[in-house]
């Protein structure tokens, strides 16, 4: 990663194209950034016996005290009107804007008996579909646990490479290749890869987990492309080993935090020839090699160090490229200029596809979907939203977790968007648009990790 801080343009641009080129169809889509801050109005309420479909309602309940998914949503069926009116209550309110009908005239007073029944019987089922929910909701919070745990342990290991390389170079490399090849065995022979958001607190330690990042996104788009099982290890070792060429690097020119003079910048991109240089030193194959020395260079022909351009950069290093770069934009050294993951994606496929192998940018779009885990998102209903995983085979429905003042932190809502079909993403936010206590009950950590489900989702625990 370059050491200076680079202040980057937020382009207020519409990611139309992108999204329609992820989703396979044209699509009326929101801008880039959105700097809505809404408020909470003070809606109308309606009697129950007004409720129709189409009405957007809001319910004045905790999560725990009412059935559905969400406590505010359109209307959509019978069954949820009986379902409301099962619940006991008298009014309720609803949003006028985000309506599609008006409330319907109260009727006449009748029976009650067959409707009574009715509604008792929805309740009783959407009852059990809340609890179904709520038990999901469980699973997913220890399948986030186990997979946190296993990302530090990975973490760890990584941090004792970096540290015993150079003493124990022999020794180190063979743990590499064990971790890579455990990584990389789990990635590619799981039905379904979830991509899980981890994030670190520890910024003086960024570097370990910027080589964790580059390998595991690395290996991700290895999986896409169904890259034969030997090329596989070496690319995660050089993905792991891309940046080793900065141990040659003063730390004057890596830390610095203004923008680096010509003669700083020619003796930081000098990292890829030192890093070769070790390569060779610790006998790593040529495919690393070519990783370590070719992932700054662009297929445009603007990198470094050569000014390479094409198939003239090898496949694995092209892969790397895009991986490292993504990751660059995300974690710079400069926290202020962080881009969030949508942001980085999108600025990737809008103004710099040029610099990378467009197979494998597609590939890798695919993968983390329009909205990557780490995004801050407003849904459809209005709620702000982090998405927390994706399932690279369905990256259109993220499993998010959601705001809700109501709900500590540690039993924040989460919603698979697979399953819950009610509500969709509306857009992406900056995390400086939203609350202070909505960021940080979404997101507090400052730099983003990414680490995988090594038993993939809907399997049995003990069986990945």
């Amino acid at each position: 990663m370059a050491g200076a801080c680079r202040r980057v343009q937020r382009w207020p641009t519409s990611v139309k194209c992108f999204q329609c080129m992820l989703s396979g169809k044209r699509i009326d889509c929101q801008p880039l950034i959105s700097s809505d801050s809404e408020g909470m109005p003070n809606h109308p309420n309606i009697a129950v016996d007004e409720l129709r479909i189409g009405l957007y309602v809001e319910l004045d309940l905790k999560w725990f005290e009412h059935p559905f998914a969400f406590s505010a949503f359109r209307i959509k069926s019978e069954e949820q009107i009986r379902t409301l009116r099962g619940l006991g209550l008298s009014r309720v309110r609803y949003d006028p804007s985000r309506s599609e009908a008006a409330p319907s005239a109260v009727a006449a007073a009748s029976a009650p008996s067959p409707t009574a029944i009715a509604a008792q019987a929805e309740l009783t089922q959407a009852l059990a579909a809340k609890r179904a929910l709520i038990e999901r909701i469980r699973q997913q919070r220890e399948a986030a646990a186990r997979v946190a745990h296993a990302f530090v342990d990975t973490a760890n290991t990584v941090r004792s490479i970096e540290k015993n390389l150079s003493a124990r170079p022999e020794e180190t490399v063979g743990q590499a290749e064990r971790l890579i090849d455990q990584i990389a065995e789990s990635i590619l022979s799981t039905p379904e890869l979830a991509i899980h958001v981890m994030g670190d607190t520890q910024s003086s330690e960024e570097l370990y987990f910027h080589s964790l990042n580059v390998a595991m996104l690395s290996l991700m788009i290895a999986r896409g492309i169904k890259l034969p099982q030997e090329v596989v290890g070496s690319l995660g070792m050089g993905a792991l080993f891309h940046d080793v060429g900065r141990r040659e690097i003063p730390s004057r020119i890596l830390l610095k935090k203004d923008r680096l003079t010509d003669a700083e910048r020619n003796l930081y991109q000098m990292h890829c020839q030192y890093g070769v240089e070790i390569g060779r030193g610790l006998k790593f194959n040529q495919v690393m090699l070519h990783i370590i020395g070719e992932h700054h260079e662009c297929s445009d022909g603007s990198g470094y160090p050569t000014g390479m351009k094409g198939d003239a950069i090898s496949l694995p290093a092209r892969i790397v490229a895009i991986a490292n770069h993504y990751d660059e934009m995300c974690n710079p050294a400069c926290v202020a200029d962080a881009l969030t993951p949508h942001e980085a994606l999108s600025l990737m496929f809008a103004r710099l596809r040029g610099k990378f192998d467009a197979k494998l940018l597609q590939v890798f779009i695919h993968c983390l979907g329009v909205y990557p885990p780490g995004t801050i998102v407003q849904l459809a209903n209005g709620a702000l939203a982090m998405v927390a995983t994706i399932n690279t085979g369905q990256p259109m429905k993220p499993t998010v977790i959601v705001y809700d003042p109501e709900i500590p932190k540690e039993e924040a809502i989460l919603v698979d968007m697979a399953v819950e079909t009610d509500t969709n993403i509306v857009k992406a936010i900056r995390p400086g648009q939203v609350p202070r206590e909505v960021y940080s009950y979404l997101s507090p950590r400052q730099q983003v990790s990414y680490y995988f489900d090594a038993e993939g989702p809907g399997q049995e625990r003990g069986t990945g």
